[in-house]
């Protein structure tokens, strides 16, 4: 049997090592030597989390203003038209300029406001809900799995817009067609979010013992597994609503999106390609506008990503 050796404190394996102290001396000492980075790395996370939280509501806040109520915003009629102020510059009567039929640019994109994010919102709405469906379906019950994800997987193995673009073309040219097709589209991914959720809690013990006690598999859905997939469902659904507004913005643009009596951004942005040269303004404030919704837009996504995630609550702290 080996004898035990003291402690030898010029031994350089033992250089860095120190006893232990005893007493609220002991725990001053820990608490002083103590790693700072997390803290520091918090402090230094918060104000930036607060200054994205106060940009996105106010930006959602104005966003909403012009949902709501856009004629306190228009200082014209967006459907006047106006011959001899066809293609005016914007100046201080026309701020934006007009389009080729004389009509206010900035008044028209107000008024696209409201189709553009409507049709976004009816987007993000019917496809979280159907995939968080397919998603919890095929999570939960073993034997469709395979049936459900490669249903999904030939869903995404098309191009977004070229998927919308073959789904309008069959069922016609609609707002409800428009915002089926587009749902169609980003169904599969929040399927795929909703899944990787589920699959991750099937097998922990709360959800064992709803099983053991009887629970039916709805109860167990609908108590266990749902409230777990609504935090990472809601993240990727922020992020969703800025992809389906370009989305919408792409088919409007290619002439498949919303009826010509109803404004959108990509329509404007549309009408404006044919004088980007003689009138490059009736491009470039539709397609301002569409840049800045979808930051806005992703702004939300990251402050509610922060919010809802635990993982980043915790590095704050």
């Amino acid at each position: 049997m080996s004898s035990l050796r003291p402690l030898n404190r010029s031994d350089p394996l033992n250089a860095g090592r120190a006893r232990p102290q005893a007493g609220a001396a002991g725990v001053a000492a820990a608490l002083a030597t103590g790693p700072a980075v997390p803290m520091m790395a918090g402090s230094r996370r918060r104000p930036a989390a607060y200054a994205r939280l106060a940009l996105g509501a106010a930006a959602l806040g104005f966003l909403a203003v012009v949902l709501v109520w856009p004629q306190a915003l228009m200082p014209r009629d967006p459907f006047a038209i106006s011959a001899p102020n066809r293609l005016h510059p914007p100046d201080a009567e026309f701020p934006l300029g007009t389009d080729h039929l004389g009509r206010d640019l900035l008044s028209r994109i107000i008024l696209g406001t409201r189709p553009s994010v409507l049709v976004s919102t009816g987007v993000v709405v019917l496809a979280t809900t159907a995939g968080l469906i397919a998603g919890v379906t095929a999570g939960h019950y073993r034997r469709l799995d395979n049936i459900v994800m490669r249903i999904m997987d030939g869903m995404m193995a098309f191009p977004a817009i070229m998927l919308a673009l073959a789904i309008l073309a069959i069922m016609g040219r609609s707002v409800f067609n428009l915002i089926l097709a587009v749902a169609i589209v980003y169904t599969p991914q929040i399927a795929r979010v909703s899944r990787s959720v589920v699959l991750a809690y099937r097998e922990t013990d709360f959800v064992a013992a709803a099983v053991a006690s009887g629970a039916t598999d709805l109860r167990v859905v609908w108590r266990h597994l749902l409230p777990n997939c609504i935090p990472a469902v809601t993240v990727q659904a922020t992020y969703f609503f800025a992809r389906a507004l370009l989305t919408e913005a792409s088919l409007s643009f290619l002439g498949l999106g919303l009826p010509p009596e109803v404004p959108s951004w990509g329509m404007l942005l549309g009408e404006g390609r044919r004088y980007m040269q003689e009138a490059p303004w009736t491009t470039i404030f539709p397609g301002l506008a569409i840049a800045v919704a979808v930051v806005i837009l992703n702004v939300a996504g990251d402050t509610v990503r922060d919010r809802l995630d635990t993982r980043l609550r915790n590095l704050e702290r």
